[in-house]
């Protein structure tokens, strides 16, 4: 990627976070100065290796009022928020995270004349009954309507190796005889690479270099080239990890029941939220609008999943 970012300030929310982490190391060499918003400054500091010195700049915020977000977004060229949450908690509440906040970036972005403004949403935002997918929709409207040349990226499940979805999944099946089909597993899902989602983000800020269609004030909607029901993606992971469990048919109302217990990874919410394919519809702006050629699963999947394989990573050669 050439340089075609230098001189300019580039200020990121979530950076610390999965995607990111991935966005800043895209910014960053092509050229940018990168500010990273986060509550604790010294979490970014992994960061620094992804420019030269100076480069990264940590930033530390509250996230607690606007004025906080205008002195984070002051000076600003560019700005993307990629913050999200999964699940409640410690980690905030979902309008607040996902709806208040982006509204504020955004209102902060055209006080300050922001050239660009990047939004990272979800897929199925507008038609997900969810409380996350409810919130995520809110968000897209508050930064819309206070910055209507803003990019919205919808991204399908996210995979990568830091990611908690295959992760997740993964894990489980090292310990678990069985695994749970929700619903009996027909949700689909068109799993995008996290590479591909910070590409698409740098995209959206250069696309008069890349010679792309002007992305402002559109929405895409980032899927990789495969769909695959949740079933599928239970056979995917055994593939990788040379693993096989039993796959057990969960009832919805059974589901919901069982994520309101201790230590089920996934929350009601989340089961909610599986009621709905994860599909990019027919008709949306894409990956491929953006001039990115989707990754597939099979080139990424065993470059991390391979260590949930039955004595670890590097079973094969100690046999050898």
């Amino acid at each position: 990627m050439p340089l075609t970012l230098q001189g300019k300030t580039a200020t990121v929310f979530g950076a610390t976070g999965f995607v990111g982490r991935y966005i800043v190391a895209r910014l960053a060499k092509a050229g940018a100065t990168v500010r990273v918003v986060t509550r604790h400054q010294q979490s970014a500091y992994f960061l620094r290796t992804c420019g030269v010195v100076g480069q990264i700049v940590p930033l530390s915020s509250n996230y607690r009022t606007a004025a906080d977000i205008e002195r984070d977004v002051a000076g600003s060229d560019y700005v993307v928020n990629c913050l999200g949450i999964l699940a409640e908690g410690r980690g905030g509440k979902f309008k607040h995270v996902h709806a208040t906040i982006p509204g504020w970036i955004a209102h902060a972005c055209a006080q300050h004349k922001v050239k660009r403004l990047i939004h990272l949403s979800a897929l199925g935002a507008d038609v997900s009954q969810s409380n996350y997918a409810q919130t995520k929709l809110a968000g897209e409207q508050a930064v819309m309507n206070a910055f209507p040349a803003a990019t919205i990226l919808r991204p399908s499940v996210i995979f990568g190796p830091e990611d908690s979805f295959f992760n997740m999944f993964a894990g489980m099946a090292r310990f678990a005889p069985a695994l749970p089909l929700i619903g009996g597993g027909k949700t689909k899902f068109q799993p995008v690479y996290v590479g591909d989602v910070a590409s698409a983000t740098l995209a959206a800020i250069t696309f008069s270099d890349v010679g792309t269609q002007n992305p402002q004030g559109k929405i895409f909607a980032l899927g990789g080239p495969e769909i695959l029901t949740f079933r599928d993606v239970y056979q995917r992971l055994f593939k990788q990890t040379r693993t096989k469990r039993l796959l057990v048919s969960l009832p919805w109302g059974l589901a919901k029941m069982m994520a309101a217990l201790p230590l089920v990874p996934l929350t009601r919410d989340q089961v909610t939220s599986l009621k709905s394919d994860n599909v990019v519809p027919a008709g949306a702006a894409t990956l491929a609008d953006l001039g990115i050629q989707a990754t597939a699963l099979d080139s990424i999947l065993p470059t991390y999943l391979d260590k949930y394989r039955p004595g670890g990573r590097f079973a094969d050669k100690k046999r050898a």
